[in-house]
């Protein structure tokens, strides 16, 4: 069973940056594929942010394109999302994913963090 934990989120004027992290802990693969999803109300989650094992290749949703970064510390077993510019509407619960496979779809995801909200304010 693999733990995911995020942390990091909260509420921000928009413009501001945000850093969110995701511990994994249990017994997984070191070669899982780690990213984030999001959803805000009354919408369907949505992929944000994907990154490889050796954190050499990376995807991202063209909605968080040249404002989110994510990287890996696999020495740490974490996971981060940098969020720059943030705007409203990206206001959102944020879930920390991971499997052994690269995967746009909430339904192929194996493990799950119970997720952190970031509400962006105008």
């Amino acid at each position: 069973q693999v733990q995911l934990v995020e942390s990091g989120g909260g509420l921000v004027q928009a413009g501001v940056s945000l850093r969110l992290s995701c511990a994994a802990s249990g017994r997984t693969f070191n070669s899982y594929v780690m990213g984030w999803f999001r959803q805000a109300p009354g919408k369907e989650r949505e992929f944000v942010a994907a990154i490889s094992w050796s954190g050499g290749r990376t995807w991202s949703a063209d909605s968080v394109k040249g404002r989110f970064t994510i990287s890996r510390d696999n020495a740490k077993n974490t996971v981060y999302l940098q969020m720059n510019s943030l705007k409203p509407e990206d206001t959102a619960v944020y879930y920390c994913a991971a499997g052994p496979v690269l995967t746009t779809r909430d339904g192929e995801v194996e493990y799950w963090g119970k997720g952190t909200l970031v509400t962006v304010s105008p």
